[in-house]
C-alpha cells in the first residue's frame, strides 16, 4: 500500500499509508487545529509492546492452589489460537453452568476504537448477552456523579451534557464565561467516535476578539488557552462549593438575583435561601466565610458576582469539579447559580455542564442516524456503578447505596474485558491490585501488554484500529470516514469480532451472534441504517461501495434552536423539563426522601473528607487527564514518550512548595501518602498554585516489586495515591480527580523503567 488511506481516531480524522516499514500520518486537510495526539499513531506498527501471540498466566493453565495471588507477578506461557480458544469456552462453560450469569463482569471502557462496527465495548456486551448476561457497569469514571444528579434536578443527562449551548452561541453572544474547573483545551483534543475538526479554539479566539470575558477557576492556570487571557482565580482544590455559594450571596444580598425566573421556572428556591443565608445552620454564606476557605479574597469573589448580574453569563462545570468528594454538589449549584441569574435559555448564557471536556460537546445536532451494532438486551439487571469495581470484587453480597436503592455487591468468579485499562481509570491501585486477585479467572483482550493485560489469567491479542476496515462516525461530528486498513495484523492480532465469532461457533451462539455476517458485510449493512435515513430525507445517499470508494461522507446538521432549555424558557407549561416537577428544583424532594447525610434536598458545602494523615501530607495533588495521549492510550507512542523526563511521567509543583523542599527542575521524587507512593520527575512551575502539585493520569502501572501487596509505581501514575471511596451514597462516582500527598526527593538507586519493552514469555514445558 503506497497511497495514503483515510481512517480517523478519537483525537481526529486522518489518513496513513506504511512507506518503507514506517507508518506516515497526515491530518485531515479540513481540520483547523489538529491534536498532537496524532503523533502516538505510528508506533503502533512496530512497537516491542504489542501482544503477538494468546499468551496464559502459568500459575492458571497448571492450576496451582492459590495461584490468584500471583496475578501480576507470576510468568506467562505463549499458546496457539486454538488451544487460546478452547481455554476461554471451557472456562465460560463453566462459570455460566455452575453459578449463573451473575457470577461473570462483562468490563469494557468504550474507547478502544473510533470505528462504529470494531468496537469493542459492543462487541463483548452482544457476545456476553448472546450467552446468557453478564454484570454490568453503569455511568462513566469522568461524570458519574453528574449522570445521577442532573436528572433529578434538570433532565435526561444527554439534553443537558451535550444539548445546552452551542459554540457558535457562545462566540456571537456569551459577554462573561465563567469556568468552574476550567476549560483546558487539551481536554478537546479528543472525542468518542472521533473529530474532524476541532474547533473549540477558535471559537474561543472567535469570541474574545468580540470583546467577551473569561473567568477561570482553577489551582492551575492553563486550564484555560493562554491566549484567550482569560482572569485566573487560583482556588483551593475541592472548595468550589464555597465559592459558588458565596457568588449566590452576594447575588441574594445585593438583590442582584432573578425572582422573577425563579418564580416561574424552579422549585424549592425558598428552602435553598434559608440555606444560604444561615437561617437554618446559623452561618450565613458570605464572601468572607467562603475565602477563608476557597483561598480567594471576599473583594473578588463580591466583583465577579457583581460582573456575573450585569453580563449574558455562561457557567461551565467541568467533570473535574464532580470527580472529587461530592462531586454532586458543585454539578447542581451551577445550575442553581445560573437560575439565579435569570439566563437558562438564553442565547450564550445560562449554563453548561462538561462544555470543553470533549472535542464535539457544543456542536450542532446530527439530522440522521450513526451506523450502530446492536448489542441485543441484557438479561442480568445487577449492575455496579463503574467506579465501584474493587468493592464488587473483594466484598461480594454486601449491601451499597446508589440513587435511592439498597442493592448488593454480585458475587464475580470471571471478568471478561475487552476495551479500557482499569489500571488508569480506577483509584486507590494497590486495593485493585488485591481485588484483581480474588475472581477465578480473568480473561482480557488487549493489542499491547498494558498493566491489564500483565494481570490477566489468559490474553488474547487484539488488533488495534489501524489494521483492520471500519466506518468512523460521533455524535455531533458531520463526517463519516471510511476507515482503510492501514497496516497488517501485528503478529497473529486479530479482531475482536473474529475472536468473539470463533467462540460463539465453539459455545453454539455463532448464528445468534454473527447473523452469517463477516466484518466487511457488517460495515455494509450498518450503513444500510445511515443511508436509509438521508435517502428519506433528500439528502445525498451513496450506497455502501460508493461511499467506500469516496472515503468520507458529510451527514446534514439540524439548525442551532437552543435546546430544550430555549423552548423551557418560552413556554415552561408546553415545553416542561423532564423533572418530577417540570422545572429546575433547587430543591429535589426525590433526592432529599433517599434520606443521605452526604447528598440532601438542595446543594451545600461539605467539607472534604478528613483524612486522618492530613498533618503529615500538606500538597494537594492534581491528577487530571493528560495532554500527551487519551487516558492511557499509546503511553509507548511517540507523543507521550517524549513529554516523560528520564523516563518518569512529569509532576508540576509550585516554586515555593519546590525549595521548601529542597527540590530543583528535573529532579525525581516520591511521591506518597498513606496508600502508596510513586516516582515522578519534578517540574517548577507558577502555573500550579502554591500547595498543588498536577500529576496527569495515563502513565502505564509498573510496580518495583510486583508480588508485593503495597508497591511503588515507579513510572508515575497517581493512582496509587488516590481515595478508593464513592461521590456519595446517591451516584458512588470516582473521587480521583483529588488527593492529599507529600513529595521529596528521591535517594538511592533509580529503578529502571521496562514496561515498553518486549515481554519475556516462559517456555510451555507442561
Amino acid at each position: 500500500m503506497n497511497s495514503f488511506q483515510p481512517h480517523s481516531s478519537h483525537w481526529g480524522a486522518f489518513s496513513g499509508r506504511l512507506e518503507n516499514g514506517r507508518l506516515e500520518i497526515r491530518s485531515h486537510p479540513g481540520d483547523p487545529h489538529p491534536s498532537p495526539l496524532l503523533g502516538n499513531i505510528p508506533a503502533i506498527a512496530d512497537s516491542p509492546v504489542r501482544i503477538r501471540r494468546p499468551a496464559v498466566r502459568r500459575g492458571w493453565l497448571e492450576g496451582k492452589p492459590g495461584h490468584e495471588q500471583m496475578r501480576g507477578a507470576d510468568e506467562f506461557v505463549e499458546v496457539s489460537w486454538a488451544e487460546a480458544l478452547e481455554l476461554v469456552s471451557k472456562e465460560l462453560r463453566r462459570v455460566y453452568d455452575v453459578f449463573g450469569p451473575t457470577a461473570v463482569f462483562g468490563g469494557s471502557y468504550g474507547w478502544s476504537s473510533a470505528g462504529r462496527f470494531h468496537h469493542a465495548q459492543s462487541q463483548i456486551h452482544r457476545f456476553l448477552n448472546v450467552l446468557g448476561g453478564y454484570v454490568k457497569s453503569v455511568n462513566t469514571y469522568s461524570s458519574g456523579a453528574a449522570m445521577v444528579i442532573i436528572p433529578h434536578v434538570l433532565g435526561p443527562y444527554d439534553s443537558v451534557d451535550r444539548k445546552s449551548v452551542t459554540w457558535d452561541a457562545i462566540e456571537r453572544s456569551t459577554e462573561l464565561l465563567v469556568a468552574f474547573g476550567g476549560m483546558a483545551v487539551k481536554n478537546t483534543d479528543v472525542h468518542g467516535g472521533g473529530i474532524s475538526q476541532h474547533v473549540v479554539l477558535p471559537k474561543l479566539r472567535g469570541a474574545s476578539a468580540r470583546g467577551a470575558r473569561f473567568a477561570l477557576i482553577s489551582p492551575l492556570r492553563d486550564d484555560f488557552p493562554a491566549d484567550v487571557n482569560a482572569d485566573w482565580l487560583p482556588i483551593i482544590p475541592g472548595t468550589d462549593m464555597a465559592l459558588m455559594l458565596a457568588l449566590a450571596h452576594v447575588l441574594v444580598t445585593e438583590d442582584l438575583h432573578d425572582r422573577d425566573f425563579l418564580d416561574r421556572y424552579t422549585v424549592g428556591y425558598g428552602k435553598f435561601e434559608d440555606y444560604l443565608l444561615g437561617r437554618t445552620d446559623s452561618v450565613a454564606k458570605t464572601p468572607e466565610w467562603a475565602a477563608k476557605i476557597c483561598g480567594i479574597g471576599a473583594e473578588v469573589i463580591t466583583d465577579l458576582a457583581r460582573q456575573m448580574a450585569r453580563s449574558r453569563t455562561l457557567i461551565t462545570v467541568s467533570h473535574s469539579l464532580q470527580r472529587a468528594d461530592y462531586g454532586e454538589q458543585p454539578v447542581w449549584m451551577g445550575i442553581v447559580l445560573a437560575a439565579m441569574l435569570g439566563q437558562i435559555g438564553l442565547d450564550g448564557g445560562g449554563y453548561s455542564y462538561s462544555l470543553g471536556a470533549l472535542g464535539n460537546i457544543g456542536k450542532s445536532l446530527l439530522a440522521a442516524p450513526l451506523p450502530t451494532l446492536n448489542q441485543f438486551k441484557n438479561p442480568v439487571t445487577d449492575f455496579i456503578p463503574v467506579a465501584r469495581i474493587s468493592d464488587m470484587l473483594l466484598h461480594p453480597g454486601e449491601e451499597f447505596h446508589y440513587n435511592g436503592k439498597a442493592l448488593h455487591y454480585p458475587d464475580i468468579r470471571l471478568v471478561y474485558w475487552a476495551g479500557g485499562n482499569p489500571f488508569h481509570h480506577h483509584q486507590d491501585i494497590n486495593r485493585l491490585r488485591r481485588a484483581f486477585r480474588k475472581p477465578d479467572t480473568l480473561i482480557v483482550h488487549e493489542s499491547a501488554w498494558t498493566s491489564t493485560a500483565r494481570f490477566a489469567d489468559i490474553v488474547l491479542p487484539a488488533t488495534t484500529t489501524i489494521e483492520r476496515d471500519d466506518i468512523g462516525a460521533a455524535d455531533r461530528d458531520p463526517l463519516i470516514i471510511a476507515m482503510k486498513r492501514l497496516i497488517d495484523p501485528v503478529g497473529e492480532a486479530r479482531d475482536d469480532y473474529d475472536i468473539f465469532a470463533d467462540l460463539s461457533r465453539l459455545l453454539g451462539t455463532s448464528e445468534t451472534f454473527t447473523e452469517g455476517r463477516t466484518s466487511k458485510e457488517w460495515l455494509a449493512a450498518l450503513f444500510e441504517t445511515t443511508r436509509t435515513a438521508l435517502a428519506a430525507a433528500g439528502h445525498e445517499a451513496p450506497d455502501f461501495e460508493t461511499f467506500w470508494r469516496q472515503g468520507e461522507l458529510h451527514l446534514p446538521t439540524k439548525p442551532d434552536k437552543g435546546g430544550p432549555a430555549n423552548a423551557f424558557r418560552q413556554d415552561p407549561a408546553a415545553s416542561p423539563l423532564q423533572t418530577p416537577s417540570g422545572k429546575i428544583e433547587i430543591f429535589s424532594d426525590t433526592v432529599d426522601g433517599f434520606g443521605y447525610d452526604d447528598c440532601g434536598g438542595h446543594p451545600r458545602f461539605y467539607p472534604p473528607r478528613a483524612e486522618t494523615e492530613d498533618a503529615r501530607f500538606q500538597l494537594h495533588l492534581v491528577c487530571n487527564q493528560p495532554h500527551q495521549r487519551l487516558h492511557s492510550q499509546l503511553d509507548y507512542g511517540g507523543f507521550s514518550r517524549s513529554t516523560k523526563i528520564r523516563d518518569r511521567e512529569p509532576v508540576r509543583i509550585n516554586p515555593a512548595d519546590a525549595a521548601a523542599r529542597g527540590i530543583t527542575d528535573g529532579d525525581i521524587v516520591k511521591l506518597f501518602n498513606a496508600r502508596g507512593s510513586c516516582l515522578a520527575a519534578a517540574i517548577i512551575s507558577e502555573d500550579v498554585r502554591p500547595g498543588v502539585m498536577q500529576l496527569a493520569t495515563g502513565a502505564w502501572f509498573e510496580a518495583d516489586d510486583p508480588a508485593a501487596a503495597d508497591a511503588m509505581c515507579i513510572h508515575g501514575n497517581p493512582n496509587i495515591l488516590t481515595h478508593d471511596i464513592g461521590t456519595s451514597k446517591l451516584a458512588q462516582g470516582s473521587t480521583g480527580q483529588l488527593t492529599r500527598v507529600e513529595v521529596e526527593r528521591f535517594s538511592g538507586e533509580l529503578p529502571a523503567v521496562r514496561i515498553f519493552e518486549a515481554m519475556a514469555f516462559s517456555a510451555d514445558g507442561r
